[in-house]
């Protein structure tokens, strides 16, 4: 049985040339921070997929691996996070699963005991 994270952001307006700058600069950074390469990271679903006034919409899968999927999880909320904060006034709704993830400031999106962990540092 698999497990997804599920998300959208909806708002009457399209996100702003700005806005869409960052989510983009978002999704860049989370890509290449992503804990693991071979596991599924943000995916968000093409824009004709997606309901009318929803800015934002997509899924990821969880790993089958239980050991991996604390960081994933961890890892894709805090993702979530700054892509809340690049698209203001915009309504959001994450959840796994029947399970909703409740937004709370100033931490954001998360889960008891998942923290997102800290990025290492590769010395030279």
């Amino acid at each position: 049985m698999s497990v997804s994270l599920y998300y959208r952001a909806t708002r009457a307006t399209p996100p702003t040339p700005a806005e869409a700058a960052e989510v983009e600069r978002v999704l860049a950074a989370r890509e290449v921070s992503f804990p693991h390469a071979d596991e599924e990271s943000l995916f968000l679903y093409d824009s004709r997929r997606r309901a009318q006034e929803e800015i934002l919409a997509g899924a990821t899968k969880l790993p089958s691996d239980p050991h991996r999927q604390p960081q994933v999880i961890a890892h894709v909320l805090a993702s979530l996070t700054q892509l809340r904060r690049a698209l203001p006034d915009s309504g959001w709704h994450v959840h796994m699963d029947d399970l909703d993830i409740p937004w709370e400031e100033p931490h954001g999106y998360t889960l008891p005991g998942i923290a997102d962990p800290p990025q290492r540092r590769l010395d030279p």
